[in-house]
């Protein structure tokens, strides 16, 4: 096959549209056009259905595009290797995560990756929906599960728990539960239940609420349970990892917590020599080692 034609193949096959195809390509549109007919007289058979909307892809013109968007993205993994080097690491890496944890633990530590590596460009994307990184919605995950792609490297970073939080202030003005029956008295701060979240979550939340709590602020995600509480609105459904950040929360109830939620890193087999992958992942997984440092001496000081 003609690899300049298989190229312009998958531009009109990702755009929908010799136009927009020819804008990305710096082509005319009947230039476009000659090399999609150039290209089915070859292969024998049709690649679109015309409509008046736009092109469509036939069975073949789908098995063919599939194809070239393999192509497409280990030519990108390989562009990006060759743009790496030992001394520079530059370009844009794509990072998704959740609200909460992307929000209340990724972003406040980038500026020391930045420091670092000043010319990464680093999307970062915030969402409790699963992007497919095998088909490069993102490069890199942090996610709250085990991933299920078996071709994907994995590394388990930390176990979580969402536990209930408050602050000083209120616990003065509003006093301190000392039991579960006891939250019915005060006002909870945490996402509905039914809200996409970890199920463990979503579970303690259920325990709570089943105390016939008069007064609740709900919020969709974990940064606003957590805004909520600091400016003493009530006690809070939050993950354990914030503390470190927030060191003037107060626990309340120490014996209630949620069943463990695992953390892991999640990338490509076929990025794993790519340095901007490669940096970010010794990033986390230093920044991991120094949240750990601070529960281990937390934990010493409560003890003592």
């Amino acid at each position: 096959m003609d690899w300049d034609k298989l190229r312009i193949f998958h531009a009109v096959a990702d755009a929908g549209s010799l136009t927009h195809a020819g804008d990305t390509l710096h082509l005319s549109q009947s230039a476009v056009s000659r090399q999609i007919r150039a290209l089915e007289e070859a292969l024998g058979t049709t690649l679109f259905h015309r409509h008046a909307r736009g092109l469509i892809l036939t069975e073949q013109g789908e098995l063919l595009f599939d194809a070239t968007s393999s192509m497409a993205r280990k030519l990108d993994s390989a562009s990006a290797k060759m743009r790496d080097s030992a001394e520079h690491v530059f370009g844009e890496l794509k990072v998704t995560t959740t609200v909460g944890f992307g929000s209340l633990w990724l972003a406040p530590r980038l500026v020391k990756l930045y420091e670092t590596y000043p010319d990464l460009k680093i999307d970062l994307m915030l969402e409790e929906r699963v992007l497919d990184l095998p088909m490069r919605e993102a490069d890199v995950a942090i996610r709250m599960k085990e991933p299920s792609q078996s071709d994907l490297i994995r590394r388990r970073l930390l176990n979580i728990r969402m536990r209930l939080y408050a602050t000083q202030d209120y616990l003065d003005r509003a006093g301190t539960p000392g039991s579960m029956a006891e939250l019915s008295t005060h006002r909870m701060v945490c996402q509905k239940a039914d809200q996409p979240q970890v199920a463990a979550g979503a579970k303690l939340i259920e325990e709570v609420m089943a105390q016939n709590v008069v007064s609740t602020l709900t919020v969709n995600n974990y940064f606003g349970v957590l805004q909520g509480v600091l400016a003493n609105v009530g006690i809070g459904v939050l993950p354990d990892y914030l503390t470190a950040d927030h060191p003037d929360l107060i626990r309340v109830l120490p014996d209630i917590e949620s069943g463990v939620v695992p953390v892991f890193l999640a990338y490509p087999e076929e990025l794993r020599q790519t340095r901007r992958v490669a940096v970010f992942r010794d990033f986390v997984l230093e920044e991991i080692q120094a949240y750990r440092r601070w529960q281990s001496e937390a934990g010493k000081s409560l003890q003592a």
